[in-house]
């Protein structure tokens, strides 16, 4: 009874390794073609899949080791480690505190420092909240400062977010630098396309470290020039310094304001603390130099506390005469729906 069983436990075994032998020698010519279609696309889909995992783990390491490099700015970054990719890097302040922002590693030789955006959330608006460099407690002649985010050191804001929101890192007090770089970039473009040079609106940077005359960065600017309320007649500004384009150029810039304002002023410039007609301060001026006229408030950006009531906001006017149309003293739609970006080198 027992060798009865086992023999034909024997016999099984012989038949299933029969069975594999066979299947071991099928060509897939004996195959359906389709079944034969549906293997190769699941063996080049599990090879994708795996070079996109180890690709991607790779990008992962490389972005991670972006984090124990002790460095002050992208300039840093550049000399020290011979990085010299456009991104997202980790930088520490003096006191020791990481932060991340954006570096351009590749404009007019690299090392350039993202430290701020100033970002309209409302054109509309009249410093309502989301007015950071302006003033978000309304036009008042009582707060001459406004928020005063120009010359303190108050951060607000992610990098990633830096063209949907006003965006401020320590690097902006933190940096000593020599030069600007100023990039248009339309709101809410991701920042992996930031580096597109068709994606920008404007792009220009300045070339004769103008900075280390007025401290080394834009707060210490600031603090010589003060973005206040009556602080000074109109006509009275800082300085304006020349700037060398990396997209666009005097003409292009000087069609992007109204053709009101383009009497006023001449382009290929950036300049800083403008004081116009009603005795508000704007901070910025960015592509021109007002020359002839005081309605600042039409091409410059930022700005103390209290404005004319058509005016206040971080783009104080540039809607003017409605936005788009391009007409009287309104900027472009390409200008007042832009966020600026402002980078140390």
């Amino acid at each position: 009874m027992h060798i009865h069983i086992l023999k034909e436990m024997l016999h099984n075994i012989l038949l299933l390794f029969v069975g594999l032998l066979s299947l071991e020698h099928v060509s897939f010519a004996e195959v359906p073609s389709s079944q034969i279609v549906n293997i190769t696309e699941t063996r080049e889909y599990a090879e994708r899949m795996q070079n996109f995992t180890r690709t991607n783990s790779e990008r992962l390491e490389k972005l991670r080791n972006r984090s124990i490099r002790a460095a002050r700015s992208c300039k840093e970054l550049r000399d020290r480690y011979d990085e010299r990719e456009d991104g997202v890097y980790y930088l520490t302040t003096g006191n020791g505190m990481l932060y991340q922002t954006y570096c351009d590693m590749t404009t007019a030789r690299g090392g350039w420092t993202l430290v701020a955006s100033v970002h309209e959330n409302s054109v509309y608006g009249r410093c309502t909240v989301g007015d950071r460099w302006s003033s978000q407690q309304g036009s008042n002649p009582d707060l001459p400062d406004g928020d005063g985010n120009w010359s303190n050191r108050n951060t607000f804001g992610t990098v990633e977010s830096a063209t949907s929101d006003d965006f401020k890192n320590p690097g902006y007090y933190d940096i000593t630098a020599e030069d600007l770089s100023v990039w248009h970039i339309p709101n809410n473009f991701p920042l992996e396309f930031w580096n597109m040079e068709a994606a920008a609106v404007l792009r220009y940077h300045t070339e004769n470290r103008f900075l280390r005359l007025y401290g080394g960065n834009l707060f210490q600017l600031f603090k010589q020039y003060p973005v206040r309320y009556n602080v000074g007649s109109c006509g009275d500004r800082g300085p304006a310094i020349p700037i060398v384009y990396d997209h666009g150029d005097k003409e292009s810039t000087r069609m992007l304001y109204g053709p009101s304002s383009r009497r006023e002023f001449e382009p290929g410039f950036i300049t800083f603390r403008a004081i116009n007609n009603e005795r508000a301060a704007m901070a910025i001026c960015s592509g021109v130099k007002p020359t002839v006229g005081y309605n600042t408030e039409h091409y410059c950006i930022g700005g103390g506390g209290y404005f004319h009531p058509d005016q206040c906001g971080d783009f104080p006017s540039f809607d003017y005469d409605r936005l788009g149309r391009e007409q009287g003293w309104s900027a472009s739609r390409e200008m007042a729906e832009a966020a600026v970006l402002l980078f140390y080198r």
